[in-house]
């Protein structure tokens, strides 16, 4: 769209399918390098990636046609397919269902990648699922416990 000019930037939250640790160090950099092509092949803007071996945090700036869970989508199911190519992990690999999407304020784009970049140390002190919590709580979203979690196999 011509004189069309945006900021938009996504905080993006999802989890292995069952909370699992699946998500190993001697692979992990290799993942995010993929999901990071899959990011900007949709022409989208990667600010960073990290996570823990259950799950990932991406914050990227979107353009103002992007529909996210498109995006989502695609990274979910492209980056499942290559884990099981490469054979990263024995057995059956998925994203648990849904993410969690907040949008952030250029502002506190900077906090928030130290954050995402800290993950190690934020999960010393506190779960996934506290920490996932937290983000629908301060973003005040509605939501309905018994949907945020599959249960951990």
């Amino acid at each position: 769209m011509a004189n069309t000019y945006s900021q938009l930037y996504i905080h993006l939250v999802f989890a292995v399918k069952g909370r699992q640790s699946l998500i190993h160090t001697e692979w992990k950099e290799t993942l995010y390098k993929y999901i990071t092509g899959i990011i900007r092949n949709q022409k989208e803007k990667l600010m960073i990636i990290n996570g823990m071996p259950d799950h990932v945090h991406i914050l990227i700036s979107i353009k103002p046609d992007t529909c996210i869970s498109d995006l989502v989508r695609d990274i979910k199911s492209n980056s499942s397919k290559f884990i099981h190519e490469q054979g990263f992990v024995k057995g059956r690999f998925g994203w648990q269902d849904g993410f969690g999407a907040f949008s952030v304020s250029q502002s506190q784009v900077p906090k928030l990648i130290v954050y995402i970049q800290n993950q190690e140390t934020h999960h010393k002190k506190r779960s996934f699922q506290a920490e996932y919590l937290g983000f629908l709580k301060a973003y005040e979203i509605d939501f309905k416990t018994e949907y945020l979690f599959e249960p951990i196999t």
